[in-house]
């Protein structure tokens, strides 16, 4: 470890280690987009942890939704129809596929495929 390494490793908040430790783990996986490099309308395929899941009913209907970090940005997920998806939990890794809706100018897929990944350790 280089000395400029050590210094930011002392000196860095938890926060900016989290997102340095989860930049390393996501840009490992192929063929994935950054979640700020997203934009509205296109097709991508993300990675990274989910941070929240919450129920929110949209209109009467039940709808799941989650945030999925990256160590660059989020990106909101939202599954319509859905109280509980088995594994859609906080600290859980995800590859999601999907297309990127601008919504209250935030970044958001509606109904994502998922692949769960299996957690730092297991």
């Amino acid at each position: 470890m280089g000395v400029r390494s050590a210094m930011h490793a002392v000196l860095a908040s938890q926060e900016e280690l989290t997102a340095d430790e989860e930049r390393t783990v996501s840009s490992a996986q192929t063929g994935r987009t950054p979640c700020a490099g997203v934009g509205d309308r296109t097709r991508v395929v993300l990675s990274g942890v989910v941070r929240s899941v919450v129920l929110r009913p949209r209109e009467g209907v039940p709808a799941l939704e989650a945030e999925l970090y990256d160590g660059t940005a989020s990106v909101d997920l939202v599954w319509l129809g859905r109280r509980r998806i088995a594994g859609i939990e906080p600290g859980r890794r995800a590859r999601i596929e999907g297309l990127v809706s601008m919504v209250h100018g935030r970044p958001t897929i509606y109904n994502p495929r998922y692949e769960l990944r299996a957690r730092p350790g297991e």
